[in-house]
């Protein structure tokens, strides 16, 4: 996976952690905010969290928790009332079907899936990830000694994986497949078309358990519905754990509320996991999760048509920028442009710059404008914006983008 971090005292710590890598996502942002608080106007575009506010009345609903005193340990896989309130969501929502012993509620659904590749990977097993992918999908793997297998999915496919791609990868050793739709870096979404084609290859290989990331399932656009696997194809549902939570619909990233829906075996395991980790997620986190799944929802489609706008205006900007070509996503709030063609050119001052990496350094230094390198997520030559900030901040980032970028020379060597 690279080259790890360096901890003092090396030989003390356990081999495991020679091989991993801290998140570069949550790297750049602390960089950028550690360049704020050095007074510079640092625009950062690094971190997926919405803008919006938790609404009212789930904080009201943790107020209210507080002032019942629900503030002691919970049952270790969630509340009752939160769990109803996910499967009457997953039924709502998805078309699913789901027992109290089918779902687990953790500390975000990150660690939702820390749980599952915990509870379920052994030496030398497989985990098929397409990339470009979430920084910490190969890095949860490599940490329980599996082997991540990465599906290269460039731009020219939509940054989707095809069957073909799928079947070629699939070995005996295959124990998962992760699946992000919509996706993080790059706002792709899976049609029920494709996700059907995709579902039929699984079919053949019932060794393969699957996990959906739907985490971003109702930021779709263009009145494009969403779809998840086991909804598509319900023979694999015995076999997919659906990952959600509520930090991106309800903007609520700092109350680290996730879940998963599975078989119960394995949230059983995952179960056991956290008894021995972090135990219960937060008793008031708990509370305004359940106010968040059961109130209101009509807002999520003003919300949603603000991401939207962000998009457009976003993805018209940066096509207009020589040397940047970016898609259209249709979902979440990233956008992954093409930078391909700004590698080699010099600068003003005369550097060269001859990857992703060097070029979001330069854009960080001269543009004041924070963003990640594609290769963070498997895929270089890209850059990943976050558009989850207002049009007003979009249109100052654009502009200082597009002023840098356009004083870069075509270098002669």
């Amino acid at each position: 996976m690279g080259q790890g971090i360096s901890y003092p005292g090396v030989m003390m710590i356990a081999n495991r952690l020679q091989a991993l890598k801290p998140s570069p996502t949550l790297m750049l942002s602390q960089k950028a905010s550690d360049l704020k608080a050095q007074g510079r106007d640092i625009i950062n575009l690094t971190v997926g969290e919405p803008d919006f506010p938790t609404p009212s009345w789930i904080c009201d609903g943790a107020t209210a928790a507080m002032a019942a005193g629900q503030t002691k340990y919970t049952a270790v896989g969630g509340t009752p009332a939160l769990k109803n309130a996910i499967i009457k969501k997953l039924e709502r929502d998805n078309h699913l079907t789901y027992s109290a012993a089918e779902v687990v509620v953790s500390c975000g659904a990150k660690q939702v899936i820390f749980n599952a590749m915990m509870a379920t990977l052994n030496p030398g097993d497989e985990v098929i990830i397409p990339a470009p992918y979430w920084v910490s999908y190969p890095e949860m793997v490599t940490l329980f000694s599996g082997n991540p297998v990465i599906v290269s999915c460039p731009q020219a496919q939509e940054f989707k994986m095809s069957p073909e791609d799928l079947e070629a990868a699939i070995t005996p050793k295959t124990k998962w497949l992760i699946l992000n739709s919509p996706s993080n870096p790059t706002g792709t979404a899976y049609s029920y078309e494709e996700l059907w084609k995709i579902a039929q290859v699984l079919r053949r290989h019932p060794q393969v358990m699957i996990l959906c990331d739907d985490i971003y399932e109702h930021l779709m656009f263009d009145g494009e519905p969403f779809h998840t696997l086991a909804d598509v194809e319900k023979d694999l549902k015995s076999r997919t754990l659906i990952v959600n939570g509520v930090s991106k619909t309800y903007s609520m990233t700092g109350w680290r509320l996730g879940y998963g829906a599975g078989p119960s075996w394995l949230i059983q395991a995952m179960t056991d996991i956290q008894s021995q980790s972090t135990s219960n997620a937060c008793s008031i986190a708990q509370a305004a999760a359940v106010a968040a799944l059961e109130g209101p929802q009509d807002f999520i489609q003003e919300w949603r048509q603000s991401f939207q706008d962000r998009r457009n205006y976003v993805v018209e900007r940066l096509n207009q920028i020589p040397g940047v070509e970016c898609l259209n996503p249709q979902g979440a709030f990233y956008v992954f442009p093409d930078c391909l063609d700004l590698m080699g050119r010099k600068t003003p001052q005369g550097d060269r710059l001859v990857n992703d990496t060097e070029l979001c350094a330069y854009l960080l230094e001269v543009a004041e404008v924070a963003m990640v390198p594609g290769s963070a997520f498997g895929m270089p030559n890209h850059l990943r914006l976050s558009y989850a900030v207002s049009l007003e901040t979009l249109q100052k980032a654009c502009d200082r983008l597009e002023r840098v970028i356009s004083s870069f020379q075509i270098s002669d060597t």
